[in-house]
């Protein structure tokens, strides 16, 4: 079994976005942890606030398979493979973490914005802050704590439970 993390984040009709994408990720990962949702600002475009979370989950599935399924559930969300890289969405997922792997392909592992974004460090440092970040050689709580970034604000939401 493969220790996973994924994060999800929506601008567009950001709370239905956000609570199906999370929904639809239950039904295939049904012992899960979840973070709290937070709400930012975009970043690297002007646009609509972003809610984002972090998602746990153990997994048979592989890496290719993990990835294929999130590039299919954003897809039946509305998003498109032609959509810039900094542009609102209506879902977006990836994976931050599979295990301690490090790869560049299907997906960057570790996701490089792990290190970068708050909106994905501050609720993965919830959800796992002894996670060694496989690269870094330190914990998610001390990266959390190490990170500095005043233009990056976010703030915590009521989402509905799962």
């Amino acid at each position: 079994m493969a220790q996973i993390f994924i994060s999800l984040g929506s601008n567009i009709e950001k709370e239905k976005n956000l609570l199906s994408g999370l929904r639809v990720l239950i039904k295939h990962f049904p012992d899960f942890q979840h973070s709290s949702v937070f709400e930012s600002e975009a970043v690297g475009f002007a646009g609509n606030n972003f809610y984002n979370s972090v998602f746990a989950a153990q997994t048979q599935l592989s890496l290719d398979e993990v990835y294929k399924l999130l590039k299919s559930i954003e897809y039946d969300h509305g998003r498109r493979c032609s959509e810039k890289k900094f542009s609102p969405r209506t879902l977006d997922l990836d994976i931050l973490f599979y295990d301690h792997l490090i790869c560049s392909s299907p997906a960057q592992l570790p996701r490089d914005e792990i290190t970068k974004n708050a909106f994905v460090l501050q609720p993965l440092a919830e959800l796992a802050p002894d996670f060694i970040h496989p690269v870094e050689g330190k914990t998610i709580a001390q990266l959390w704590q190490e990170y500095h970034n005043p233009t990056q604000k976010l703030w915590k939401v009521e989402f509905p439970k799962q």
